[in-house]
């Protein structure tokens, strides 16, 4: 299987899904448990994955963290399209 990776990034929310889950105060896990609730099948080391750079995410999980972390997507985007110049 081709991995995926932009300049050996896996995902494009990885710090920022972090720092809104923190404003947030929520810990991994309970992100996790939201995501579940919301039917996205999702668990702490999952969390910790996608915040380290080390797994993808899917347009339906990025649509369910916004959700709960009450942002827009954009939001989510941005400090990766700011490093990129993508804005």
């Amino acid at each position: 299987m081709k991995k995926i990776s932009f300049n050996d990034n896996k995902n494009a929310i990885s710090e920022a899904l972090r720092l809104h889950r923190l404003k947030n105060r929520l810990t991994q896990q309970q992100l996790a448990s939201k995501m579940q609730v919301l039917g996205a099948n999702m668990d702490q080391q999952m969390i910790s994955k996608i915040e380290s750079n080390n797994r993808i995410v899917t347009d339906y999980e990025l649509a369910c963290f916004c959700h709960i972390l009450k942002v827009q997507p954009n939001e989510l985007l941005e400090p990766f399209q700011k490093e990129y110049e993508l804005l």
